[in-house]
């Protein structure tokens, strides 16, 4: 088929620029800056990576990520179900051994 008088050739889109990710180096330095703050406030890091960190404080969870481009993002939820029946279990053995020892202490006498 011959091009009309008209017609212009079709352009070839402009390719996407090219995505220059930050090194893992730079990212743990961006994200040692952003836990700063949290760390400060009494959050405790349950894990670290160059790119992201898991924090907890009290009932809540704070996730933060570095992604390529060195922009931070924070995402807080609440405790998960497995967090939940941890602490529970945790208390459960407490008191029980508690009871176990007081029950100790008193057949020996000590109390």
């Amino acid at each position: 088929m011959l091009p009309d008088k008209n017609s212009q050739p079709a352009r070839e889109p402009a390719p996407a620029p090219e995505i220059d990710p930050i090194s893992p180096e730079d990212a743990s330095v961006i994200m040692e800056r952003a836990l700063e703050p949290y760390t400060a406030d009494g959050w405790q890091v349950l894990s670290k990576s160059a790119y992201d960190a898991h924090l907890t404080r009290g009932m809540r969870n704070l996730d933060v990520r570095v992604d390529l481009l060195g922009q931070v993002e924070t995402n807080e939820t609440g405790l998960t179900p497995l967090q939940d029946s941890g602490r529970l279990t945790a208390w459960v053995l407490l008191l029980a051994s508690l009871l176990l020892v007081l029950t100790v202490a008193s057949v020996l006498g000590i109390i």
